[in-house]
């Protein structure tokens, strides 16, 4: 059983699309693809070299456009890519 691909209403689409204009966010989605355990915040700033509050506010985009879960677990944060939805964007974008 395969899992379900997420369905993109017009709006999770437009803000998936303003998430991946930005070239820091686009990167760290890459990076997060790439990577084989989900990484903290703190290895994120490491990743961009940008301050916590930018990536806070960069991963807050992300995380608002559903690209991003990210898992609290007392003062530390993973984050993880959520393929689903950027496979429901991939697809919806190439059907134009």
């Amino acid at each position: 059983m395969t899992a379900r691909e997420p369905k993109l209403d017009a709006d999770q689409f437009a803000s998936i699309s303003k998430a991946l204009a930005d070239p820091k966010r686009f990167d760290l989605l890459q990076r997060l693809a790439e990577a084989t355990d989900a990484p903290t915040c703190s290895s994120v700033c490491g990743w961009l070299g940008l301050a916590p509050a930018t990536v806070s506010h960069h991963l807050r985009e992300l995380e608002t456009a559903g690209l991003v879960h990210i898992e609290r677990d007392g003062k530390f944060a993973r984050i993880s890519l959520r393929r689903d939805v950027l496979a429901a964007y991939v697809k919806q974008l190439a059907s134009l």
